[in-house]
């Protein structure tokens, strides 16, 4: 049986076999992992590898995929990553548990949300250490911690912080003392217990297997370690798991043989781009019927070493395929492993068919 294209296979039972190294590691130094479920959008099949692998809540960027997680029947507590939005303060009681916040403005409307629900909301106070995304300055965190406690419709049930994202501040020893003694500090002049401290994501996992994560560390939102395998300050393998959670797969829709350099005077691309092109002379080429609207087309990896991802436009992806192992026709299948951008691409398209392969 020959299945659409393109497509995204989801292997459920390797992502499952890397959250339970990740998490086996975590629960060893004292840490709970509440697992992303956001560059897969919540699918079934990954939310349930991660729950059955022992992850203590479920997190997600996405109000829709939160919401789906909890029509799905997960009993974990859900976690809300992105910073609320005051409008959405209704919607974010309902269909998370918890949510991470770094504005007053914002703690006020989740409170009056939550005692119209006649439920008290929880949430962690985000801390910026450096990396400039999201987050209260240390500096103000004591300020900012006594006026949300005022707030009768919320629960303040810790701390944390995010590095590696925008400014790729990686995560150290130095940095995680920081959140622990702004912690302590918050403790003692508001007797908030705030016993959640949440280090960060996948970035802190090198310092964790190096001995020099602070004791006080519990908690941790980890995505790409589990559902790639991979190191994100280098994307290396991680020790102990698989890379091969997922499998995109576009079918041949020409086969030519073109030169390498563009003929004629050249502007501008249909994305306000300028490539530059090596002249490595007539090559065969092959264009697959997947764009990017559907993937970043530079994080996709041939699972034939042969084939050069050359580009792409909004729907056809341009490969160079001369030295490729298989004789490549049209109507052939081409498989790629899909980078965490590329994998939030497919998952979040809605041209591109998921298919789980049970194994």
């Amino acid at each position: 049986m020959r299945y659409r294209t393109p497509r995204l296979e989801i292997y459920p039972a390797r992502i499952r076999h890397n959250a339970k190294a990740v998490i086996n590691l975590c629960s060893s130094k004292g840490i709970d992992v509440a697992a992303v479920t956001k560059v897969a959008c919540a699918h079934p099949a990954v939310a349930r590898a991660m729950a059955e692998a022992g992850a203590a809540m479920l997190a997600d960027s996405r109000l829709d995929n939160l919401r789906y997680l909890g029509d799905q029947g997960h009993t974990l507590p859900r976690m809300l990553l992105r910073l609320p939005s005051p409008s959405e303060a209704c919607l974010v009681v309902r269909d998370a548990e918890i949510s991470l916040n770094s504005s007053l403005k914002t703690l006020s409307a989740l409170s009056d949300a939550a005692l119209s629900r006649s439920i008290k909301h929880q949430v962690l106070i985000m801390v910026d250490l450096g990396d400039l995304r999201e987050g209260v300055w240390p500096d103000e965190a004591l300020a900012f911690c006594k006026k949300a406690a005022e707030f009768k419709g919320i629960e303040i049930i810790g701390m944390g912080s995010n590095l590696a994202c925008y400014g790729g501040v990686i995560p150290s020893e130095s940095n995680m003392k920081t959140l622990t003694e702004l912690r302590e500090l918050c403790r003692k002049e508001t007797g908030l217990a705030l016993g959640l401290l949440s280090g960060g994501n996948s970035a802190n996992l090198p310092l964790l297997t190096a001995g020099d994560m602070p004791k006080e560390i519990n908690h941790l939102r980890i995505g790409e370690a589990i559902v790639l395998g991979r190191n994100v300050l280098d994307r290396s393998p991680w020790p102990g798991t698989k890379q091969n959670t997922f499998r995109a797969v576009a079918e041949v829709i020409e086969v030519a043989k073109k030169p390498s350099v563009p003929i004629g005077d050249r502007g501008q691309d249909a994305f306000g781009g300028s490539s530059e092109f090596t002249d490595r002379g007539n090559r065969t080429r092959a264009i697959c019927a997947l764009g990017r609207q559907d993937a970043v087309v530079d994080g996709l990896y041939p699972e034939d070493p042969g084939i050069i991802v050359l580009g792409g436009s909004s729907d056809h992806l341009l490969l160079d395929i001369e030295d490729a192992a298989m004789d490549i026709k049209v109507g052939d299948e081409i498989g790629f492993f899909p980078g965490y951008g590329a994998l939030l691409a497919l998952s979040t398209s809605p041209y591109v068919a998921k298919l789980v392969i049970e194994e």
